[in-house]
């Protein structure tokens, strides 16, 4: 085989490991994505119901309960943060 061939077919076999391992890494980010996903989906939720809890009681607990849905609402919103970094 001459030089250059040589060289291409070393190329070319780097990149297939190199498209391998990052295969590997992709399912792996679709699967953290999955996970966080789930976790964010868990927490709209809560903020949804909590939301409704909070429409129906009025007086000073709303305010405590405004300030932890913000807070949450913050955690959700750092969670889709995460996602998007993982595509």
């Amino acid at each position: 085989m001459s030089d250059r061939k040589e060289k291409i077919q070393s190329l070319l076999e780097r990149l297939e490991t190199e498209r391998d391992e990052l295969k590997v890494k992709f399912g792996l980010a679709k699967l953290e994505a999955r996970e966080e996903w789930q976790e964010v989906q868990g927490k709209l939720d809560r903020l949804r119901g909590r939301l409704k809890v909070l429409r129906d009681e009025a007086g000073d607990a709303s305010d405590d309960v405004g300030a932890a849905l913000e807070m949450l609402g913050g955690e959700i919103r750092e969670g889709f943060s995460r996602i998007r970094k993982l595509f």
